[in-house]
């Protein structure tokens, strides 16, 4: 049996395939024994180093130890905590809100993908999953870690001000609290101002990948980064029909904080 908390390091016996830069740690939470020991052997064998926990709880206390998860994947049934409460408390917390987390669960309605959306999860993967796109979907998020610097390392955009390589943002000098997931969806429609964002798009662009995230994901995240912008929340356009785009110019009236719709 495995213990509660447990950490485990790829064996020297095999060869990773095509592993990644940097080796990164999983964070493995899911009280299933048989389902644990064959994502620490997928996962091993890829190169990464995994961390398991077996209950909430247990995972509260790994993701905030150092050095953190570079990733955690989580199960909504839990013994003692609901998976979708471990992702609130992992998002509430300074130290671990940036920690990008991969839900697992049993139910495949589109509320429950949305539910997780919403609570801050970067991706949803239902049971039962392929091992090899569970691996792909992984290997997605792990790339967006660290995006590439873009050349206006800091941006200033009317109210908003943007540090692309310190991956901070500010708005009338008031720094915003935002998520990895948040801040790189911010930085490109910053990037593109101007220019129509379909949610395929940004889907491919900013999640890495589109397979089984509703578009409806899309709408949540923005939903969540307009209210954390507050007054240049208007700067965020929603094309009817269309998309998104971010005005291109920052001296219109972006006091306006409700939803700013174009129909075309």
């Amino acid at each position: 049996m495995l213990p509660e908390f447990a950490a485990a390091s790829p064996r020297r016996d095999r060869v990773p395939r095509k592993s990644p830069p940097v080796s990164a740690t999983i964070l493995v939470v899911d009280d299933e024994p048989d389902l644990v020991h064959s994502l620490q052997f997928s996962l091993e064998r890829e190169g990464w180093r995994t961390l398991v926990a077996m209950d909430g709880r247990s995972a509260l206390s790994a993701a905030a130890r150092e050095p953190r998860p570079d990733l955690i994947l989580l199960d909504v049934m839990l013994p003692d905590i609901a998976g979708t409460e471990v992702c609130r408390e992992v998002r509430s917390k300074e130290a671990t809100r940036d920690i990008p987390i991969m839900m697992v669960s049993a139910r495949e309605d589109e509320i429950d993908r949305v539910v997780a959306f919403e609570l801050g999860a970067d991706d949803y993967v239902t049971k039962p999953f392929s091992m090899r796109e569970l691996l792909l979907r992984i290997r997605a998020i792990l790339r967006r870690r660290d995006p590439p610097v873009n050349p206006e390392a800091e941006v200033v955009f009317g109210r908003l001000r943007v540090d692309t390589a310190g991956h901070r943002a500010w708005v009338d000098g008031d720094a915003l609290s935002l998520t990895a997931l948040e801040f790189r969806l911010l930085a490109t429609f910053l990037n593109r101002r101007g220019r129509v964002q379909t949610r395929d798009a940004l889907l491919h662009d900013v999640w890495g990948h589109a397979p089984g995230l509703p578009t409806r994901t899309v709408d949540t995240h923005i939903q969540r980064l307009r209210k954390k912008l507050g007054p240049a929340a208007a700067y965020i356009e929603t094309l009817r029909g269309v998309g998104y785009r971010f005005r291109p110019t920052g001296d219109d009236d972006s006091g306006n904080t409700n939803e700013h719709e174009v129909r075309y």
